[in-house]
């Protein structure tokens, strides 16, 4: 059984720490630590500076280590009195997975191992720069439209290859010998680069040429690039959706850009959690 105490302890707790993590400077200092991060381990890239400065560089991560450390454990103590909700968002449970592997003997004494845990600290970021976290989002949205887009864009690109080998094959064994050869040429035409050499060359085998290469860049380089514009933007549309926090009881008050106000936002937080203090604090009487 439970300490008596242990339930005002652990909401004490919570409330401390949430008035700190909850603060403009804590946001502040986590984000320069995190671009102090990513500056050391560009700086170690360079051998010269990475041998002079070798003790500096180690004293620095350690510093930036037992920060975010520290951040951790103050963003999980804010959730003290209930822990469940810290697991709940993925960002928390990325961060502690970063920390806690850091700490890990087997992984400090393996450098690439290391390195990305400290390139992955980088990342971050997002959760701290509201518009880097909707591009994120909205990457994470488009997967599903960009994935039919490549099937899609696969189709296009075996048909023509496969037709590019029975026209060219024999002319233009470099280019179209066979299916993988076919395949890669018209991959890197889809940027358009080198498109007018190619032409030129295919209109000494057969006029052919023009109809064959002209269809295939509208297709491949403006119909297929303009339908994976639009699943971005789509998706984007819909991260910022979210973010903005559209999706809300309706006959709720909203901004003009059609989401809550950030004070308004803060201040209806703080009162949801007044309210749940209040009734916690009933609960144990």
């Amino acid at each position: 059984m439970s300490h008596p105490t242990a339930g005002p302890l652990r909401h004490a707790l919570a409330t401390r720490a949430r008035a700190v993590v909850e603060t403009r400077w804590f946001t502040g200092a986590v984000l320069f630590a995190i671009l102090g991060n990513a500056v050391v381990l560009g700086l170690e890239t360079y051998s010269g500076l990475s041998e002079r400065w070798r003790e500096w560089l180690l004293l620095g991560e350690g510093l930036f280590l037992a920060a975010f450390t520290v951040e951790i454990v103050l963003r999980a103590a804010a959730f003290a009195d209930r822990p469940a909700r810290f697991f709940r968002d993925p960002w928390n449970v990325f961060d502690l997975v970063v920390v806690v592997l850091a700490h890990l003997p087997l992984m400090r004494e393996n450098a690439t191992l290391l390195r990305l845990l400290r390139l992955a600290r980088v990342l971050r970021a997002a959760r701290l720069l509201p518009q880097l976290r909707i591009i994120l989002v909205a990457i994470a949205k488009s997967v599903p439209g960009t994935f039919s887009f490549l099937m899609v864009g696969a189709l296009l690109l075996y048909l023509y290859a496969m037709l590019g080998w029975m026209l060219y094959a024999e002319h233009d064994p470099d280019r179209y010998g066979s299916l993988g050869r076919a395949l890669l040429t018209l991959f890197l035409l889809t940027t358009l680069d080198g498109l007018g050499p190619v032409v030129h060359e295919g209109l000494e085998y057969s006029r052919w040429s023009v109809l064959y290469y002209g269809t295939f860049v509208l297709l491949a380089s403006f119909v297929l690039v303009n339908m994976l514009i639009g699943v971005v933007i789509n998706s984007l549309d819909e991260a910022r959706a979210v973010e903005a926090g559209e999706a809300r009881e309706p006959g709720e008050p909203r901004t003009a850009g059609g989401g809550f106000g950030e004070e308004e936002l803060r201040a209806k937080i703080a009162e949801a959690r007044r309210v749940l203090d209040e009734l916690e604090a009933g609960l144990r009487r």
